[in-house]
């Protein structure tokens, strides 16, 4: 069955951890796109401006299919990997993490490096909220009024959201359909002759 939700984190949150002299600042964001990320990256950079280095991972897309990790000059594999595998171990999407270090003067090597990103990683997103969102499809049915009871029959039997309604002589409804339910929903309206049926667009609503 088609998983039909995801987690992320509801808003900013931040984190600390410190080794030998080294402070590493963490701050996670829920974004959107790329973009977003770009954007949020530059502004620590100059908010930050006399940090050694500012590495972070993402993750975006509903299955976390899209995502990066930064090292930002720092040993491949030290920084942005520990990271981004805080986001997996948290099971979190459309979220980014970005950890800037203040050098402290002493070098921690390969495996204490892993550590501080880790850990300033997991320490910021112990601190968020952490939110699911319910990956739906919205469609636009369109009907003459005497297929009215037959198309509101399916609509309350899967119990599906309403967005928009407009009764009269030709009716037409824009419902929001979960993806579990997708398949056999349609199914149902298909038997249903004279009615159309049109894709919109695929929604995300967050669960209370």
């Amino acid at each position: 069955m088609e998983k039909d939700t995801y987690q992320s984190i509801e808003s900013k949150c931040e984190g600390l951890f410190k080794d030998k002299g080294s402070k590493f600042l963490a701050f996670a964001y829920p974004v959107g796109n790329e973009e977003e990320v770009k954007a949020i990256v530059q502004e620590l950079k100059k908010e930050h401006y006399s940090a050694r280095h500012h590495c972070y991972a993402y993750r975006l897309g509903c299955l976390g299919e899209q995502y990066r990790a930064n090292d930002d000059g720092e040993p491949s594999g030290t920084a942005g990997r520990p990271i981004l595998g805080q986001l997996l171990s948290h099971e979190l999407t459309n979220i980014l993490v970005v950890v800037v270090r203040y050098f402290g003067g002493t070098l921690l090597g390969v495996s204490g490096l892993i550590n501080a990103y880790k850990h300033a990683a997991a320490n910021a997103l112990e601190q968020a909220t952490v939110v699911e969102h319910l990956i739906t499809n919205r469609y636009r049915l369109s009907f003459d009024y005497p297929l009215q009871n037959q198309v509101m029959r399916v609509i309350k039997e899967d119990e599906l959201n309403i967005v928009q309604s407009e009764f009269g002589l030709n009716c037409q409804l824009i419902v929001d359909i979960r993806l579990q339910k997708e398949t056999p929903v349609l199914a149902k309206f298909e038997k249903i002759e004279f009615l159309k049926i049109e894709l919109l667009t695929k929604m995300f609503k967050k669960l209370s």
